[in-house]
């Protein structure tokens, strides 16, 4: 009976490469023929781009990883982009983010979550009646407005249900540009003053869902046909209807960015001092605070400043204001 044969590593087969092996290179190629597009819409991986007025589907090239290509985004692209039926291109680069709007989960969650990308305009849309209105939630948008380097401006729906200024005495403080929107017989008023502020600009609108953002996307975009809900008669909360963020151009110049209803607004990643620099009338005041002082406490130097007139007649006003946007930062309720 003849024996088992062993094998060894001699037994190993080798196909050799006639091209012979190429060490692995970190470096990616440049793509220097790649077009720049304008990304106007995400959808199960796919994403809309707009490449000199034609409208392109591309993917992301394996070579970008996880990184997030999101609505506002400017990208790189190759491969086919016609923009005709049935063809896909590549997006191998991102350009460079002037500006990222961000949110977490909740204010315990580390990871954050890029909503738009090179927008200079967040538009908070809320309702002053059905559903009521949220000021937390406005405070909240505000804080990540600032933090974005965003310039934040205050829509107020359905005026026709409740008056505005009670709502408005809130911001006034903090200089917050605003219109006030009703509905009419004639359609919406105050819609021109609205596109106004929109025209030539990145404008990303945010708001709880039934406050009427998708009903302003339709009549300053027409032929958007955002799908609008209805606000629920027992919880007094709006139905999900936008489920994606899409950029939409204004016929005049600008972009408007609708962008799905939210619920809650996590701050996690926004570092509390930079609201504090936010008030350069208030700022100086810390510096006689006690080490990790949270600025709404016994121990604050900034009641002393403010009682001292250094922030001028309205430094109470303010200083409530700063505290109202750090509770709000932080989680806690009012």
């Amino acid at each position: 009976m003849t024996s088992a044969r062993r094998y060894d590593e001699s037994d190993v087969r080798i196909r050799p490469n006639r091209k012979g092996s190429r060490p692995r290179t970190k470096e990616r190629p440049a793509h220097k023929d790649a077009v720049i597009g304008f990304v106007t819409g995400v959808d199960r991986g796919r994403r809309t781009v707009l490449v000199d007025g034609r409208t392109v589907i591309a993917m992301r090239a394996r070579e970008l990883g996880r990184q997030s290509i999101v609505v506002g985004d400017r990208v790189a692209l190759v491969g086919d982009t016609s923009g005709a039926e049935g063809t896909l291109a590549r997006i191998v680069r991102i350009e460079e983010r002037s500006s990222v709007l961000r949110r977490t989960a909740d204010d315990t969650d580390p990871v954050e979550r890029v909503i738009v990308a090179n927008a200079d305009q967040l538009v908070i849309v809320t309702a002053l009646a059905d559903p009521e209105p949220r000021p937390r939630m406005v405070d909240r948008c505000l804080v990540a407005a600032y933090d974005a380097g965003m310039d934040p401006l205050l829509v107020l729906t359905k005026a026709d249900l409740r008056p505005a200024e009670d709502f408005l005495s809130r911001y006034a403080p903090l200089d917050v540009p605003y219109v006030v929107t009703s509905v009419t017989q004639d359609g919406i008023a105050g819609l021109e003053e609205v596109h106004e502020q929109l025209v030539d600009r990145v404008s990303v609108l945010v708001g709880h869902s039934g406050v009427g953002k998708s009903t302003l996307v339709n009549a300053l975009v027409p032929g958007s046909e955002r799908a609008i809900g209805h606000v629920n008669a027992v919880t007094g909360r709006g139905r999900h209807t936008s489920t994606s963020a899409v950029a939409l151009a204004l016929k005049d110049g600008g972009w408007v960015v609708d962008t799905p209803g939210v619920r809650s607004f996590g701050l996690a990643h926004v570092d509390p001092t930079k609201i504090v620099k936010l008030f350069p009338d208030l700022e100086p005041g810390t510096a006689e605070c006690p080490r990790g002082c949270t600025h709404d406490e016994e121990e604050c130097a900034l009641d002393d400043w403010v009682a001292e007139g250094h922030a001028g007649p309205a430094g109470p006003s303010r200083l409530e204001s700063l505290r109202r946007l750090l509770r709000s930062r932080s989680g806690e309720s009012e």
